[in-house]
């Protein structure tokens, strides 16, 4: 049986890309060390009069990934 990573990021990975992404940095995936691809996701339900900004950063290695909303930088 392989010895595999956990399937997420821990809170301090997913701090660091994020900081990386917010400074118009490429952020680098922290176990494959390659850059990750980002995906602007927006939205938010019609008719409440806000939109959410979100984005996601892939590893295109591992397939990890985080979600976070661009404006505050935070996951919700």
């Amino acid at each position: 049986m392989r010895d595999e990573a956990p399937a997420h990021f821990s809170s301090d990975e997913e701090r660091e890309i994020k900081q990386a992404a917010q400074e118009g940095r490429t952020p680098l995936c922290p176990l494959c060390h390659i850059g990750m691809s980002s995906r602007m996701i927006g939205g938010g339900s019609f008719g409440l009069g806000y939109a959410r900004r979100r984005e996601w950063l892939i590893c295109g290695e591992c397939r990890r990934s985080v979600i976070f909303d661009r404006r505050r930088g935070t996951r919700n």
